[in-house]
């Protein structure tokens, strides 16, 4: 499975003519699913793109890679259920192997599943137990370790913690699911508590958390088990909730925002909708809901007013207008 990622990532990327830019989090450089790569194909062959090299030994997961300076940073969990920082070259090789500790054993899903988070010299994690784990870079030793579902009371969910990491300027934050404490922000630096969400105590639900300036505030977005929620940055201050239930509580995919206008979807056919953010993002007025676009998975891309991702009902590619959340295509 990581395998077939890696050599799928790199088939894509070296199809083009221009040099890979750095990728320091999940879903790149911005955390919103679009990568500033030039030069790649115009079109797909059919055979798909051709392997550039295959990476092996590098254990069970799910997370994606990020790539920093010319190293591809990625965990898996090996045999013993330890879970490994691995570290390799452009070429596929594998240049360090770095424990953190266990990882989950999940039947239905094992192993790593937090995308590495990279800020300056320092790399962040979270293993499918909740252990957020700070490397300093490049020797990748452990700097500190935080339990966040016993620090801040929290439920371990059914197929584990499955996010990864967000740093917003000197914090990192998590999502614990504690009582007031459904989002933490730690110190990146020491992993100190700074704030948590008291007035919202909602369990995880397996959604990276975004930050977004609207009108000179800054806001955490993420999802919880039954709602999207909106926290302010600088204090963890609750702000505004909208409910939107799934099957098995799986939100997994982070909202996206243009201007004022925020999408949220989950999958099992409970689809979207489009919220408008008042001038300073303290509130909310939904703007429209439907079914179409029932992302599970892997997240949602926004464009020049549309909305592009794969439904889980139909399995299909689809477009959406985001103002009116018609379907395009």
């Amino acid at each position: 499975m990581k395998t077939f990622a890696l050599a799928l990532l790199t088939g894509i990327v070296l199809a083009g003519t221009a040099a890979a830019a750095d990728s320091p989090q999940f879903r790149g450089p911005h955390r919103d699913g679009i990568f500033p790569e030039t030069g790649l194909l115009k079109e797909w062959p059919l055979e798909g793109p051709p392997v550039a090299w295959v990476a092996d030994g590098i254990g069970a997961g799910y997370a994606s890679v990020s790539v920093v300076g010319g190293a591809i940073y990625v965990p898996g969990m090996l045999e013993d259920q330890q879970g490994i920082l691995f570290v390799l070259d452009l070429a596929g090789n594998i240049q360090g192997r770095y424990p953190y500790g266990p990882e989950t054993l999940t039947k239905q899903a094992p192993g790593a599943r937090s995308t590495p988070t990279i800020d300056g010299d320092r790399l962040y994690l979270v293993s499918g137990l909740g252990v957020i784990t700070c490397f300093q870079l490049p020797g990748c030793a452990i700097l500190w370790q935080v339990d966040m579902i016993n620090r801040f009371n929290g439920a371990m969910i059914e197929w584990a913690i499955a996010e990864s990491p967000l740093i917003d300027g000197e914090n990192l934050i998590c999502t614990p699911g504690g009582p007031d404490a459904s989002v933490a922000a730690l110190n990146k630096m020491t992993g100190e508590t700074v704030w948590t969400s008291k007035g919202w105590s909602e369990p995880s639900a397996y959604c990276s958390p975004d930050v977004f300036e609207v009108g000179g505030r800054r806001i955490i977005v993420t999802m919880t088990a039954k709602s999207v929620v909106a926290v302010d940055a600088a204090t963890g201050a609750f702000l505004w909730s909208h409910p939107h239930e799934t099957d098995y509580d799986i939100h997994a995919v982070t909202p996206v925002l243009h201007g004022r206008m925020l999408y949220y979807t989950g999958g099992y056919g409970s689809g979207g909708g489009m919220l408008l953010l008042s001038e300073d993002g303290s509130s909310i007025t939904p703007q429209w809901a439907n079914k179409n676009l029932d992302c599970q998975h892997h997240g949602v891309v926004l464009a020049d007013g549309y909305i592009y991702g794969t439904a889980h009902k139909n399995r299909s590619l689809m477009c959406l207008e985001l103002a009116t959340g018609k379907l395009v295509w």
